[in-house]
């Protein structure tokens, strides 16, 4: 078999009795063998995936199944499945079994998607390089020695290495589009509030948001479509109605394009991926979008309001995991103190223990003032500015991660490093728009570049048809 790069595609071939769901699973189980070494799942689902498989062939030849049927999809290892366990890749949750399914999870089963397994992630999707997972790093398939973004690494690495169609992950300052670059592959945060949170172990709750990784803009499209929409469970999400993405890829419009200067002007940004942005930028010209260079003066303040916040709020999140209601607990402390401190000392790991040092700081008396609500502050100046540039324009284009994939090792020693590799991502995670990631080309070395493009809140309809024709 080669690889697949569509569900279409796949629908196709299964149309034509040239393929088979019980076919096409085994196909994936074997991938999965065969690059077990890029340490990708966490766990994979063999028997439910087999029952589902059976079941939606049976579906298909009777007409009744799903739109997603044909989709063989992974979750990331922080999104419940009703039965199966869950551990946000970390000790705290090693062996918890979630006694109920995620919405996004339900949504999925609804429409015939086959979920195949669990996937890495960054402890509590806390990282920017997936070498947090209490399971070991997860490895780049360009090159084993280098990682493949985070948080949702496994995620990326999954569909990048053909193991399976699709993906999901979860975006809270770029866990989905850095991972994606990073691997070459398509990844969509959505508007904040388009896709419900319940079920998704959180991280930091204003932030957190569900997307799919894929090869295919129809198949971030179709899924969109599936999982977005009101939910009774979830109340910050939008009762906007959904549109229907797929039917909107072929609107190819003009556009009116503002490129931010400081992203393509930073020192931090590498000049391959500078030159081939650039490149791209020509393009757009040369199809008829009008592209104008923008400044964005509030830069150098995203990556430190950014953190101050999602801190916090890990604070608050991860207070729930002592060592009494669930999780992993300490056996031989001697009181209720003790339990508390050594569960979560054993439990967590470093760099989820340093966030959450750094939230209960900000929140802390005499600071909250000073940091927390300062960058509440700054959030609100953020969003302001983005909404006045999208008065004048239809999208904003910038870099997705400073680099190409870096070598395993090589910067999760030095947290400032790691938490600089955000820049260009937390800006749409800071004022809830919709931002897609998308294939680049290659470099020198054979690595995956990526462009990022941000619409207007709840614009995602004109965000992938924009990626449609941009990919082409």
């Amino acid at each position: 078999m080669k690889k697949y790069s569509s569900l279409k595609e796949i629908q196709s071939l299964i149309s034509q009795k040239q393929l088979t769901l019980p076919d096409l699973l085994a196909y994936y189980f074997k991938q999965i063998e065969k690059n077990e070494h890029l340490n990708a799942f966490n766990e994979v689902f063999f028997l439910s995936a087999e029952a589902q498989a059976k079941a939606i062939q049976q579906k298909i030849e009777e007409g009744t199944a799903g739109k997603l049927a044909g989709m063989v999809i992974g979750i990331k290892d922080n999104i419940c499945y009703e039965g199966h366990i869950v551990t946000a890749s970390s000790k705290m949750l090693e062996g918890f079994v979630s006694p109920y399914s995620s919405t996004v999870v339900e949504r999925l089963l609804q429409e015939d998607a086959i979920i195949i397994g669990r996937l890495n992630c960054d402890e509590f999707a806390m990282g920017g390089s997936n070498e947090t997972s209490f399971y070991g790093a997860v490895k780049n398939a360009a090159n084993p020695e280098l990682v493949p973004g985070g948080s949702s690494g496994g995620s990326a690495v999954a569909v990048q290495a053909d193991m399976c169609l699709s993906a999901l992950g979860t975006d809270t300052g770029g866990s989905v589009r850095q991972p994606a670059a990073f691997c070459g592959q398509i990844g969509l945060k959505p508007t904040y509030g388009r896709i419900s949170r319940y079920g998704v172990i959180a991280y930091a709750s204003s932030f957190d948001q569900v997307g799919p990784i894929t090869s295919s803009v129809t198949d971030a499209a179709i899924l969109l479509q599936v999982l977005a929409g009101a939910d009774d469970h979830d109340s910050t999400v939008s009762p906007l109605s959904v549109p229907d993405y797929p039917a909107q890829l072929g609107e190819q419009k003009k556009q009116k394009i503002a490129v931010l200067r400081e992203t393509i002007e930073s020192d931090a940004l590498d000049p391959e991926i500078k030159t081939a942005i650039l490149t791209s930028i020509e393009k757009l010209k040369a199809d008829g979008h009008t592209v104008e260079y923008v400044s964005f003066d509030l830069l150098d303040y995203l990556v430190p309001a950014y953190y101050i916040l999602t801190t916090a709020e890990a604070s608050s999140n991860l207070s729930r995991y002592d060592g009494v209601h669930y999780g992993h607990r300490n056996m031989e402390a001697k009181s209720l103190n003790e339990l508390y401190k050594l569960s979560r000392a054993e439990g967590f790991g470093e760099e989820v223990k340093r966030r959450i040092l750094l939230g209960t700081f900000v929140l802390s008396a005499g600071y909250y003032d000073a940091y927390y609500q300062k960058a509440q502050q700054v959030r609100r100046l953020i969003r302001e500015k983005m909404d006045v540039l999208f008065q004048d324009y239809d999208l904003i284009l910038s870099p997705v991660a400073p680099t190409a994939a870096f070598k395993i090792g090589d910067n999760v020693q030095d947290a400032l490093v790691m938490y600089m590799a955000d820049i260009f991502t937390v800006l749409p995670s800071l004022s809830g728009n919709p931002a897609i990631a998308l294939p680049l080309g290659n470099n020198e070395a054979d690595l995956p570049l990526s462009i990022q493009f941000t619409a207007k809140h709840f614009e995602e309809d004109k965000l992938l048809a924009f990626s449609q024709a941009f990919l082409k």
